[in-house]
């Protein structure tokens, strides 16, 4: 949930450090999350602020998993081209 901005007022800024979840690295998007559990353990953030930088993590977080979940699948499908029919995983 994002704030609303008052009329008459601009919204707010937009960070340039957040990370652009489809065109980034993993360790970009993983470097991005850490960023933001450290902000988020220091405190000092008002709850709007807390809550929106949990709200990115939270994607960063999935973006991450989705990531690692496709690699995953990447290593296993060349693992088994890899295996003669009868061999065994070592």
């Amino acid at each position: 949930m994002t704030a609303r901005p008052m009329r008459g007022t601009r919204g707010p800024e937009p960070d340039p450090y957040e990370a652009k979840p489809e065109s980034e690295s993993f360790e970009a998007l993983f470097a991005r999350l850490e960023e933001i559990s450290g902000r988020l353990e220091e405190g000092g953030l008002s709850l709007e602020q807390s809550v929106d930088l949990y709200e990115e993590g939270m994607r960063l977080a999935q973006r991450c998993q989705d990531l690692l979940t496709n690699v995953e699948q990447r290593i296993e499908t060349l693992r088994q081209r890899v295996l003669e029919p009868g061999d065994e995983p070592r």
